[in-house]
């Protein structure tokens, strides 16, 4: 991915296929964002309770943008609700 891609790519039309609404993609990405911060956080302190990415992520690329290639590419599995 490079620096000029941005939050588009995946485009939001195709992330709103894998889910209910706006809203719930909102939610799931935000959600997912922040296991992978906190994944990378930890890291340093030898914990290993979050998963970390699922795609090979860019080298500046932003937690946000992976969970949201994640969910594209359908290795995350939503529940309404959750």
């Amino acid at each position: 991915m490079t620096g000029t891609e941005g939050i588009t790519n995946p485009p939001i039309d195709d992330l709103l296929e894998k889910v209910s609404s706006k809203y719930a993609l909102v939610i799931y990405s935000a959600k997912r964002a922040r296991q992978i911060n906190d994944y990378y956080a930890q890291l340093g302190e030898g914990l290993l309770e979050y998963v970390g990415p699922l795609v090979e992520p860019g080298a500046r690329e932003k937690p946000l943008s992976i969970a949201m290639r994640e969910i594209h590419a359908g290795m995350l599995e939503h529940t309404e609700g959750e």
